[in-house]
């Protein structure tokens, strides 16, 4: 055995453990930059928030302080309607999300491969898109009634569009030097399409889904506005009636969390099926 096969290889084997140990220790410390400017802008917008109110600055029976919000959602989240409200609009959302986001990826794929359907229906849908959907409410509300259908439609109808251009946009993205190359090798359409065009349009696919669950839950508590008779919406209509500003903010803060946690399942589904994407 040479000398260069005995020499010890500790140092070339550490080296790319260092380099696993620098990455990770680079990542944590984006992690916690990118986590720490927004915490303490909204620690700083808080501040603000609650001087103005004890200053008089702000009227308090129109602008509640933020401890008083805080107090209020603590005592919301131990009363059973609250939670009740809640997973009706969940249920709203989540099911209006399903169904919109589906039939928008059928038939953005259908129009995103077929010529013919893209002629056809591509600008009907476009008009569908400016014509301002929450108007619809009321008429959603005439055909399905006062219970949870009339939500769900209207959840899936607002957020249809997103994923419906995202889809056509990212099947229009696909190299098209692949496309050739798959034909070449006798790949039929639904191959080329498995293999090639629903890989590459994956991530526009995703970014458009991210949108539409936030869409879904504005849907949702827009057709509770309109008529319902259960769901936050509803709460919130009600505590505005009952001049209860404060008990109204502590809804919408929760319906905030609420949309940050299914943003987050969309964004982790997102992370976990386009591994092949470098995510910043």
């Amino acid at each position: 055995m040479s000398d260069i096969d005995a020499m010890p290889q500790t140092g070339l084997q550490s080296a790319p453990a260092t380099q696993r140990r620098v990455r990770l220790n680079l990542s944590d410390s984006q992690w916690v930059s990118s986590l720490l400017a927004p915490t303490l802008v909204l620690v700083g917008m808080l501040v603000l928030w609650e001087a103005a109110v004890r200053l008089g600055v702000a009227n308090p029976v129109i602008i509640p302080p933020p401890t008083e919000v805080a107090v209020r959602l603590v005592d919301l989240s131990g009363e059973a309607f609250f939670w009740q409200a809640t997973a009706t609009t969940m249920t709203e959302t989540l099911v209006g999300f399903l169904i919109g986001s589906v039939v928008a990826w059928a038939l953005g794929t259908w129009v995103g491969i077929v010529d013919l359907a893209r002629k056809a229906l591509y600008p009907l849908l476009v008009a569908v898109q400016i014509m301002p959907r929450v108007a619809l409410a009321p008429v959603f509300l005439t055909w399905f009634g006062f219970g949870i259908t009339s939500k769900i439609v209207m959840a899936a109808t607002i957020c249809f569009f997103p994923v419906f251009i995202n889809v056509v946009v990212g099947l229009e993205t696909v190299d098209r030097d692949a496309r050739t190359l798959m034909r070449s090798l006798g790949a039929t359409r639904m191959q080329a399409y498995r293999m090639l065009s629903l890989p590459s349009s994956m991530p526009l696919l995703f970014a458009g889904l991210k949108t539409a669950m936030t869409l879904a839950l504005i849907g949702a508590i827009v057709a509770e506005f309109v008529g319902a008779s259960e769901g936050m919406g509803v709460l919130i209509s009600t505590f505005n009636f009952q001049l209860d500003v404060a008990s109204a903010f502590a809804v919408i803060i929760a319906l905030m969390f609420a949309g940050l946690a299914l943003y987050a399942v969309v964004d982790i589904a997102d992370r976990r099926l386009v591994f092949w994407r470098s995510h910043s």
